[in-house]
């Protein structure tokens, strides 16, 4: 079963910028639809970017203009680049398959605050 490790969250001010990593046990983000979830204390996770195998991108409106999702076969890694920060783009932060996400990890915590 494949183990997915995300990091690269931490505190940010408002308008600043964060790049998330989700890297991979095994091959994976050329096999499968690969995804960036987050889910903001209270509230219902929710997806935020996903990436094809044929490497095309769709974004959640919320986050539209402001993050790129991105991926290195290579190296069995995810990325989230985050810009524009916003307080309500706080959250933790997980990626996982699009279709069928198997089991959370740790996620990565992303807070937005002056």
């Amino acid at each position: 079963q494949v183990q997915l490790v995300e990091s690269g969250g931490g505190l940010v001010q408002p308008g600043g910028s964060l790049r998330l990593s989700c890297a991979a046990s095994i091959r994976v983000f050329d096999i499968f639809a690969m995804a960036w979830y987050r889910q903001a204390p209270g509230k219902q996770r929710e997806l935020v970017a996903h990436i094809s195998t044929d490497g095309s991108t769709n974004y959640a409106d919320s986050v539209k203009g402001r993050f790129t999702i991105s991926r290195d076969n290579a190296k069995n890694t995810m990325y989230l680049q985050m810009n524009s920060l916003k307080p309500e783009d706080t959250a933790v932060y997980d990626c996982n398959t699009l279709i069928r996400p198997g089991a959370w990890g740790q996620g990565t915590q992303v807070t937005v605050s002056s």
